[in-house]
């Protein structure tokens, strides 16, 4: 029986332009002269370095171990020499340096000794939860959840249904769509163990209907333990409350996670991750990563994590001549790079070149409603943009600014040329600056009233007891004193008792 689809609201008919990269091969990017391992690459804390200068390490080594919960360890992407720890370009708008651990590589590409698990239907859900984590694998979707997070929390909650997301919607990108066609086997293999880790009653694999090689191979594999479903193209399906409503009907609610209405969805490049993690011990040290738009020879490559971005471009055939525009991701999602040697991290699925241009004018808003009309969340971007753009955050914030997921659908559309989307990226991050200087304060007034308390507390203490002792001695003294006098007297009487009478 096949599943029946529900639509989405919202959302883009775009020019897929991935015929370029989806039929050819993946091609193994070379070994770089220096890997650059940023200590976060995912949502939460960045890792805690365990290596030190000029320690040599091997491949699929830990050097750095999560510093949390919502964390994950960081392992040496091949074998060589620690050169350096410290701050280094990462791309990232937000904080443009990070500390990273940099690895002069030796060549030899040896592996450190690792440990796979066997059986993994017969092994506790909590225990393949934890050797996923170990092996620091993170959502290679774009978002970079932590993976072990997810799956405790489908431990910890009943999970009705699994899905492996294979929906890449963004033009361009077919990184995923390569990896189901040469590592069909890993995704599906690795579904099955996420489907174990979270004990989900139903497994769904869903890609897209322009993907017919992926869903072809895995059609060969999968049984019926696993669902196979094609869904419309129509961007952005792979977003995980769309999929989420296509595929079940149900929505997540504004502000709640999927796992509150019984679904957890991963990538498939994380399933397959899982699969290598689980079946050889093998940390997650590579991924692949499109290159594609203004090149020579656009291409998905096998990347070592911590490669240099102007590497892979290289590879594929770009001159750099300071006239193209370089995207990290896609043309919806993706940041504009200032510069071309921050490596590829865990989150890195696409380098997209485009001949440079100027920007189109923005111009003022038009009411004309179109952003409303294609937003999929349901939102109302021009009322978020007001409020972004005046900086009330609390307006943008009863209006479910962080409901958007900035999928650029609002920016695409505008006939005034507003970029949305930045205004929303910035609402976002001044609000969360304001809340963690918030929280900075409220620590520093709990800690100054508990102090003030703790002094009051012993000022009161020595204030009580400082009387009471002085009133203790006076009250001796008066009685040594007159212990004394009448000491005196007796020896006084007994010489000449006479004395004892009045004067």
């Amino acid at each position: 029986m096949m599943r029946a689809l529900h639509a989405f609201p919202g959302g883009l008919h775009l020019e897929t332009h991935k015929e370029k990269t989806c039929a050819e091969s993946s091609l193994l990017q070379p070994l770089p002269e220096r890997i650059v391992l940023p200590l976060q690459q995912h949502i939460g804390l960045p890792a805690e370095p365990i290596v030190g200068m000029g320690e040599r390490v091997r491949k699929g080594q830990m050097i750095a171990r999560a510093s949390g919960y919502v964390s994950v360890p960081v392992h040496a992407s091949t074998s060589g020499t620690i050169v350096d720890i410290g701050l280094h370009p990462v791309g990232n708008p937000a904080t443009p340096d990070a500390r990273c651990i940099v690895i002069e590589p030796d060549g030899r590409d040896e592996w450190f000794e690792i440990q796979p698990v066997h059986e993994y239907a017969s092994v506790d859900p909590r225990e393949l939860q934890a050797v996923i984590r170990d092996c620091g694998i993170a959502g290679l979707g774009g978002a970079g959840f932590p993976t072990h997070v997810k799956l405790n929390e489908g431990v910890e909650n009943a999970v009705d249904t699994l899905i492996i997301n294979g929906v890449e919607c963004e033009p361009y990108i077919t990184c995923d769509d390569r990896l189901i066609q040469e590592k069909a086997t890993y995704v599906v293999a690795g579904a099955r163990m996420i489907a174990h880790a979270v004990q989900a009653k139903h497994c769904v694999i869903a890609v897209e209907e322009d993907m017919p090689q992926s869903f072809a191979a895995l059609e060969k594999l999968v049984e019926d333990d696993i669902e196979l479903v094609k869904v419309p193209t129509r961007y952005p399906a792979g977003g995980e409350k769309q999929l989420i409503k296509m595929l079940t009907g149900f929505e997540v609610p504004s502000g709640g996670l999927s796992i509150h209405i019984g679904i957890v969805v991963h990538n498939v490049a994380t399933a397959a991750a899982v699969y290598r993690a689980v079946t050889r011990g093998e940390p997650q040290v590579s991924r692949y990563v499109t290159v594609t738009g203004d090149v020579d020879r656009p291409r998905n490559l096998q990347v070592l994590l911590g490669t240099p971005i102007h590497d892979c471009l290289r590879t594929c055939g770009f001159r750099e001549d300071g006239e193209a525009r370089i995207i990290l991701g896609g043309p919806m999602m993706g940041t504009h790079l200032r510069r071309l040697d921050i490596p590829v991290i865990k989150t890195t699925n696409c380098v997209l070149v485009q001949p440079a241009r100027e920007p189109a004018a923005e111009l003022p808003c038009i009411r004309c409603g179109d952003c409303v009309d294609v937003c999929p969340i349901k939102l109302l971007p021009q009322q978020l943009y007001w409020h972004a753009r005046s900086d009330d955050q609390d307006e943008a914030q009863r209006y479910h600014l962080f409901d958007c997921i900035e999928c650029g659908c609002c920016a695409y559309v505008c006939p005034s040329h507003i970029p949305l989307v930045q205004y929303y990226r910035h609402a976002k991050s001044r609000i969360a600056a304001a809340e963690r200087q918030r929280q900075g304060a409220d620590h520093a007034r709990t800690r100054f009233l508990a102090r003030n308390a703790r002094l009051d507390r012993q000022e009161r203490s020595r204030n009580g007891a400082l009387p009471a002792a002085a009133g203790a001695d006076i009250a001796e003294k008066r009685a040594y004193i007159s212990d004394a006098v009448e000491r005196v007297r007796d020896r006084r009487l007994q010489r000449d008792p006479n004395q004892g009478g009045d004067d």
